[in-house]
Order: C-alpha cells, then structure tokens, then sequence
C-alpha cells in the first residue's frame, strides 16, 4: 500500500486586493549529487505519479539498448523523445519523419489523438474541416521512442501493455535511477503506463541526470544525452508559450525543465549537480510553474525579475478591462 498522501505545505498564493483568496498547497524536493536531500517542502516520502516529468527516464533504454544510434537518432529526436509538445509544425513534422525512417505511420501509435495546443496548428485543422491525428498528441515524439524501441527489440506492435518488453525495460530504467522498488503504476494520458515513486526518488533521479556525463557508464552516456538534448532544444520539449521552454530560455545557466500533469514539475540543474521535484496537491498548473519558477531564483539559476520568470511567477492578475487585481505569488520564504 502507498503512504496516504501527507501534510502539504503552502506553495503558492493568489492574491486578490489585501487577501490571498486561494492557495496551492504541495510538496517539494531538492537533491544533491548523491541523492541525498538538500531542502525539502513538505512530505519527501509522498507516493506520487510523475506522469510527464519521466519522460526522460522513460527514455533511457531507447539509448542504451542501442536502438537510438541504430536509428541514427540526433539530439532533437532525443528531445522529442522527451517532450510534452504543443503539437506545432515543428514538432509534428519532425515526429512524422521520424516513424517514417523506421517504415511505420501514425497508426503505429497508441497514445491517442487530441487537438495541439498549438493555435496555428488548430486553427489549421479547423479551417482545413480536419481532425488531429496521433501526431498531433503532446507524447506523440516519447510513442516514436517507444516505437523505435520496440522494433529493435523485434517486440509486438502493442508497446504500451505494462508486460510488454518496452514498459519491462522502462520500469527497471525507473527503479534504478529513482532508487526505489515501485509500488504499481497507473494508465497515463497517452495509454503508457506511469509507475509510482516517492517525491525523494524522482529527485534523487534528477540529481542523477545532473551529474551524469557522456563518455561515462552506459547509463551516465544515456542519461546526459538525453538532458542535454533538452537543454539545446527547449522549443521541442514544450513549446512557445510554455513555462519549461520559457523558463529553459531565461535560466541563467543550462537548465532542464519539465512539466507533469496534476501539478507536477522536475528540474535537472547540471552546473550545480542538483535536482528538483515537485508535486501540487490540488493538481493546479499554475502553482507547479510559479513553484519551481521560485525554487530556480532561490537557487540563483533564474532572475526572479526576468520577463519569463515573472510570467509565472510575482505574475500580475488583471481583469478583462486590464485593471490589475491581483498577483500569482510564491509563498513567503520559497525564494529566500
């Protein structure tokens, strides 16, 4: 059984004139090069799903199985493998080439269709009285890695079954790099399964992707391939508009970021071999930005004042006559 999920903390405010009219509670974790705590908010011992924020470890046997050099993946590719994409040109077209290299198509893809929340490409569709495609999915370049995965392995079509010899590879990729022995897993949005960990085991593993480094343990290769390719492709990871490419772009030193559904966010910050997770109680994306927003300013790696930062964070709420009401704030002391 998991631990019942335990004493959040404030995270972060929404202030409306002189009183903070709703709050995001939740828990946060940094780790060091070992993996051991550095600062903690909350429950460190938390079961949670990281949903989104795995990619990367989800990633790892596409690398070190070999099957991202037999198809001569390159770092986009990696990147995309890593992302919860917007579903623009620059994605989609991308993924497509990429299952087309190994002789498949977008039926080949079990993670379901959804409109991009890329305007241009729904706009696109609509005028076009056309419907999304899996391509268009957020995880659509993680199910290419998938793909890519399984036909090195000569595995079945169905690569998203938990005994299939991809998830097999994912979930020991998972318990190793998080530490622990994972209590089950859930169904994701994409139809993969997202195995259970504690807050402490997820940035445990990005203090691992941190610090790993290429030419080290097949593993350390992977994993900082992976990083870096995030890193150099913010735009592929998440998209305009979105906190992990904006805020990639603002830090002021490299800076991995990434989104989770239900409020969770993860950062591996290699110059300082630290990693970060968190996880908003009530699920509220607007509390996991501002929270991990403010947990890189206390670290120094974001200017707090920068435009991107204060886009999520110390964010201005105005109404629809553009009067200002309110702001979107860190609680008192996470930035200090």
């Amino acid at each position: 059984m998991s631990k019942p999920f335990a004493a959040p903390v404030l995270l972060t405010e929404i202030w409306r004139g002189p009183i903070a009219e709703s709050v995001h509670l939740g828990h946060a974790v940094i780790c060091g090069p070992g993996g051991q705590i550095v600062e903690a908010w909350g429950d460190p011992h938390v079961q949670i799903y990281p949903r989104s924020s795995s990619k990367m470890l989800q990633a790892l046997p596409l690398i070190e199985s070999g099957a991202a050099d037999a198809a001569g993946l390159v770092p986009e590719q990696l990147a995309l493998a890593c992302a919860s994409h917007n579903g623009a040109a620059i994605h989609t077209e991308r993924v497509a080439a990429w299952v087309a290299g190994l002789g498949l198509g977008e039926s080949d893809f079990r993670c379901g269709s959804h409109m991009p929340d890329d305007k241009e490409a729904a706009y696109g569709l609509i005028r076009a009285h056309e419907g999304p495609c899996q391509l268009h999915n957020n995880c659509s370049g993680k199910h290419a890695g998938f793909l890519t995965l399984a036909q090195h392995l000569g595995a079945g079509p169905e690569y998203v079954e938990v005994d299939h010899p991809v998830q097999r590879a994912c979930l020991a990729a998972f318990e190793e790099v998080t530490g622990e022995t994972s209590p089950g897993y859930g169904i994701d949005g994409c139809s993969a399964p997202n195995f259970l960990t504690s807050l402490h085991g997820m940035a445990r593993a990005m203090a691992f992707f941190a610090t790993a480094r290429e030419g080290g343990s097949l593993r350390d290769s992977a994993a900082a391939r992976l990083r870096d390719a995030m890193i150099v492709h913010p735009d592929l990871v998440a998209g305009e508009g979105r906190a992990c490419t904006l805020l990639m772009r603002a830090c002021k030193e490299p800076v991995a970021l990434k989104t989770g559904a239900e409020g969770f966010f993860i950062a591996i910050l290699p110059e300082r071999g630290l990693g970060i997770a968190l996880k908003v109680a009530d699920g509220g994306t607007r509390g996991a930005e501002c929270t991990i927003a403010a947990l890189l300013a206390r670290l120094g790696a974001l200017d707090a004042d920068h435009p991107s930062a204060q886009m999520f964070m110390n964010k201005t709420v105005r109404n629809w006559r553009g009067i200002e009401t309110g702001m979107i704030k860190p609680a008192a002391g996470l930035l200090a």
